[in-house]
């Protein structure tokens, strides 16, 4: 049985749960093994104590889901069906205390159908329980991480030979989307971001038809899943050349990156880390043009626990996985930004993104 579904197991009695039922794609592939996509089919991973775990799926995937799953009890539905009469027959006359939901993934319609067929006296969230299980990366999930960041890594190098005269943002968007598939990822893990010139002074820009000119920072932040898990890296360029001030930019976003990973070691609290970094802009005098926070947490999905701002004071722990991503964004002007993916290990931060950051001028 996997490792996370055996620990969820042991973890029910402590959590004071009878049952709990597992509906996020990402949690039941977490847990079991087996990947799918539903859409607005039910998809659910039942746990009742004491019970051997079930997978209640549509019958479509029932093949793909009988190699891959470490749960071999599976529930099928068809389109015609109503899967909630599955989870009925599952608890037959027990009476059950408490359920486990996830209760940010749970609409009410759903949580209305739910309630109808399983009449729980109560309903506990296990979002924080299985957020908490995830932040921990083991060997293999670290494995797959780095080769998403090699495989992003590998698109971006090739797509640098495209920026050219006359090339777009969306141009340079098409092709690395193709590249990423090229070199092997499933796809990429958020909306491909490349801005050029004012553009990167925009932290969430959205690429357009600008064409890119001397004189421009060019911004790529992008990421792929790669095996289930995602990479994403943020790497800033200068096309032909680039004035005094821009590079005193540059380099103070250079500077606070490499402060906020020497700040990432385990037994610290995960402000400290965005506190490194802000503190080397705000010493350069550009506190006021660093906008967000300075990452994230990354594993599954691109934005996940923990949250690196200021006012986290949760502790640092082995195996998590996050980005530091400190920008400078200058309006009219410019904007930097620097990002790398780390592992946490005994040691401290290791970083899993290794392309190269000193400031890179592209020729047009």
């Amino acid at each position: 049985m996997n490792n996370a579904l055996t620990s969820l197991e042991q973890q029910m009695a402590s959590e004071g749960l009878d049952a709990l039922l597992v509906t996020d794609p990402k949690h039941v592939y977490y847990l079991t093994g087996f990947a799918s996509d539903p859409h607005e089919r039910f998809l659910g991973l039942l746990l009742i104590r004491g019970e051997e775990p079930m997978l209640i799926l549509p019958a479509l995937d029932a093949e793909a889901a009988q190699s891959a799953s470490s749960v071999t009890k599976l529930l099928t539905h068809s389109d015609t069906d109503n899967p909630y009469n599955l989870l009925k027959d599952c608890f037959g006359s027990s009476k059950i205390g408490t359920l486990g939901i996830e209760k940010e993934h749970f609409s009410v319609a759903r949580f209305e159908h739910l309630t109808a067929a399983v009449p729980a006296e109560r309903f506990s969230d296990i979002g924080p329980l299985l957020r908490s299980m995830r932040s921990k990366k083991t060997p293999d999930e670290v494995k797959r991480m780095k080769h998403a960041a090699e495989l992003v890594e590998e698109a971006l190098r090739r797509v640098l030979t495209h920026v050219k005269t006359g090339v777009t943002e969306n141009d340079l968007v098409a092709e690395l989307e193709y590249l990423m598939k090229k070199v092997g990822a499933s796809g990429p893990s958020f909306d491909t971001m490349v801005l050029s010139g004012p553009k990167t002074a925009l932290p969430h820009g959205v690429p357009g038809n600008r064409v890119i000119q001397p004189g421009d920072f060019l911004m790529f932040d992008i990421g792929v899943y790669a095996d289930g898990y995602a990479s994403d890296i943020t790497r800033t360029f200068a096309i032909e050349s680039v004035d005094d001030k821009l590079v005193t930019i540059y380099n103070t976003v250079l500077a606070a990156n490499e402060a906020g990973i020497a700040a990432s070691n385990p037994g610290a609290p995960f402000g400290s880390v965005d506190k490194a970094a802000r503190d080397v802009i705000e010493e350069a005098g550009f506190g006021e043009y660093f906008l967000h926070r300075v990452g994230h947490g990354l594993g599954m999905d691109v934005h996940e626990y923990p949250s690196l701002h200021g006012q986290n004071d949760d502790i640092i722990e082995i195996g998590n996985v996050f980005t530091v991503e400190p920008g400078i964004y200058v309006p009219g002007l410019a904007g930097v930004r620097i990002e790398d993916d780390l592992i946490i290990t005994a040691e401290g931060a290791e970083t899993l993104t290794s392309f190269p950051k000193e400031l890179t001028i592209l020729h047009l």
